[in-house]
């Protein structure tokens, strides 16, 4: 049986060994931490729970796919429900908003409450679903770095359908078009932040986001998002996957252009098959050492970062959901902090997840575990402990200002992530989120590929390489990648 290693246990890394499991490889996952799930990872403190990374939940499809393929009832491993309000919105000039599930209602919210024609939001919608179901689906599911991907007719077809207001409008611009209320065009507007970019400079093809949202759904993971991991894990290990904890990778040994093995813990594994889970970057510079192609990827702009207070809360909000968003009453302003002065803005959009919401194990009695985050730059040597001291102090008078309350008063734990801490921990280049940002019309073609043109058995997944980061992006890249292994290493 032919060896394949896997560096890094996050999402990717799991889904990854599960299909070459499936195609008949001996697959061995080395993880430098002592936990699997990589970002998609959770902790308690004093009787709070919280999922420490990811915290939206759509297309269960990718996650249903694994468990199919695997020829394992899902049921026994994982379940998850449908959310009817996705998110509840507040503005700071008063103005509450909930984004419903059902398409009528989510008309006739924006109607009451900002003014738009319903047919508007459902026009978009609708646009974005055939965006998404004649481009989408083949540039997320394919590699866009191999020529006869170009060549197929299903390629063709999807380029014939790029109309220009998708790649030369940015998704402000678009979204400008759509709507009279800028409160409209700011919900729109902050899908860009779900690949860690701008909406003022990324382009409209953006606008396809919100189909996996809204049309297709938002869900929650029985026992929160942390339960997608154990989920996958468990069905990894049903498949004779072999998890090696505690194993930092040091090395990709390579030679004339063939993949050899790795040094981890001072010992060298061998194996003609490796795939990365890594960060790209740091794969390149530490483990390849690789400085041309580390000069040309610090070409590409990064994505955000994040800024996250895990607050354990003595008391129950009525008014909060699951997911909510607090804006910043000056957008474009907060952009331009994050990505060309590097900093945190002095009224940033706050979201808060409460899992408590959906289940009461969740947090104490008569509490709430919030998960209090803000889009941050990336980590470019920064005061981050001014910054983080700062940017609490703005956080709690924004929402003691907006939920009519004193948080602070009633804040029983506190636990921080900043972009230093994820970088630390995770080993992605700066602390960004999701490798390169999707700032540019043609960001999506210089995302790193999904294997090496240069040396041969290596081959990447994850949130820094093609199609992108965020759970089902994530997934995707896993089968991208063992697809492309499966038709170039066929098994007899």
């Amino acid at each position: 049986m032919q060896k394949a290693i896997i560096i890094g246990s996050g999402i990717a890394g799991i889904a990854a060994s599960i299909r070459l499991s499936v195609q008949g490889y001996e697959v061995h996952v080395f993880e430098a931490n002592d936990y699997p799930g990589g970002k998609l990872s959770a902790f308690e403190n004093k009787g709070y729970r919280f999922d420490a990374g990811p915290s939206l939940f759509t297309q269960p499809e990718n996650v249903e796919a694994l468990f199919t393929l695997a020829n394992e009832p899902i049921e026994d491993y994982f379940q998850y429900q449908e959310v009817d309000i996705v998110c509840h919105y507040f503005f700071e000039n008063g103005i509450q908003l909930n984004t419903y599930a059902d398409r009528e209602k989510l008309g006739e919210e924006f109607q009451v409450k900002l003014g738009e024609n319903p047919n508007s939001v459902k026009k978009y919608l609708s646009k974005a679903e055939t965006l998404y179901n004649k481009i989408g689906k083949i540039f997320l599911n394919h590699s866009l770095h191999l020529p006869k991907t170009w060549l197929h007719k299903r390629v063709l077809s999807a380029l014939a359908n790029v109309k220009m207001p998708y790649l030369f409008s940015s998704l402000h611009q678009y979204n400008s078009t759509q709507f009279t209320s800028k409160e409209a065009v700011q919900i729109f507007n902050r899908f860009a932040t779900y690949n860690g970019s701008n909406p003022y400079k990324a382009p409209a093809m953006l606008s396809l986001i919100p189909h996996l949202e809204q049309n297709q759904g938002t869900f929650y993971p029985k026992g929160g998002m942390i339960n997608i991991t154990n989920a996958l894990y468990k069905l990894a290990l049903k498949k004779g996957v072999q998890f090696h904890f505690n194993h930092r990778v040091e090395k990709i040994i390579h030679e004339k252009g063939m993949v050899k093995g790795i040094v981890t813990n001072g010992k060298t594994i061998d194996a003609n098959l490796i795939v990365s889970n890594g960060d790209v970057y740091y794969t390149y510079k530490n483990l390849l050492q690789n400085p041309a192609k580390i000069k040309t990827l610090e070409k590409l702009e990064r994505s955000s970062s994040a800024l996250i207070f895990y607050w354990g809360i003595k008391k129950e909000f009525a008014q909060l959901g699951l997911h909510n968003i607090l804006f910043s009453e000056k957008y474009e302003v907060e952009f331009e902090h994050l990505f060309n002065k590097k900093t945190l803005f002095n009224d940033p959009t706050i979201y808060i997840n409460i899992t408590s919401k959906m289940e009461d194990n969740q947090a104490p009695d008569g509490c709430e575990n919030w998960f209090v985050m803000i889009n941050a730059p990336t980590n470019n040597g920064q005061d981050w402990h001014k910054m983080v001291q700062e940017a609490r102090q703005q956080i709690i008078q924004k929402i003691n200002r907006i939920l009519k309350t004193d948080i602070e008063a009633i804040i029983e734990s506190e636990h921080v992530l900043d972009p230093v801490i994820i970088e630390k921990k995770t080993g992605t280049y700066q602390g960004s989120l999701y490798g390169t940002s999707s700032n540019s019309k043609f960001a999506a073609f210089f995302r790193p590929a999904n294997f090496s043109s240069e040396i041969n058995g290596l081959y990447f997944c994850g949130g820094t390489v093609h199609p992108g980061g965020g759970i089902p992006l994530c997934l995707k890249s896993a089968y991208i990648t063992s697809e492309l292994i499966k038709k170039k290493h066929a098994r007899d």
